[in-house]
Formats: C-alpha cells, structure tokens, sequence
C-alpha cells in the first residue's frame, strides 16, 4: 500500500493524470499570449466550465490554434488523451483564474 493509502496503480495513475491536469508542469510554466484570448477562445472556455464539459477541451485547442496559439505545452495538453476536469490549468488561463 502506498503511503496515501492507494493499493491500487490503476487509481494511483487516474490521481497523477488529474494533478497534471490541475497544475500542468510546474517547471515549464506557460504564458497565455493576449490576443489567444478571442472571443471565440474564451467563449468556448466558459462553455466548457460552466457546462463541466471538459470533453470539449480538444475543441478548445482548435480556437486557441486559430487564434495563433502555437505552444506545444498547450495545444498537446488539450488534445492529449488525458481526463480534463475542472481546475484543467489551460481552461482556467484562458478564463483568468490562475
């Protein structure tokens, strides 16, 4: 047994997918460039908190990619096969609630 009280590896994984989800890499931080931030962008954000629908984060990438966005960090981060929830660090920049 871990020392968190997890035996199980599979659920072990699930929690480090989420924590990277919520923080992201705290050694490579981002900055979210100002003009990513379109209406469209942020429009889609707020849709995906307010909704929970983190499955739409992929989308998200898309508008940030036609926005100019061209951060691998973020753009791989979105599209990844990862679970997004709320707290997801890039839904939260685009949004200000860093």
């Amino acid at each position: 047994m871990g020392s968190d009280g997890v035996e199980d590896p599979a659920v072990r994984e699930e929690q480090a997918i989420l924590l990277r989800d919520v923080i992201g890499d705290p050694f490579a931080p981002v900055v979210f460039v100002s003009e990513w931030k379109t209406e469209n962008v942020v429009g889609l954000a707020q849709g995906i908190y307010d909704d929970h629908a983190f499955d739409r984060v992929p989308v998200l990438a898309d508008a940030l990619d036609d926005a100019g966005c061209a951060d691998p960090d973020i753009l791989d981060h979105c599209r990844g096969s990862g679970h997004h929830a709320r707290g997801c660090w890039v839904v939260d920049a685009v949004l200000g609630k860093e």
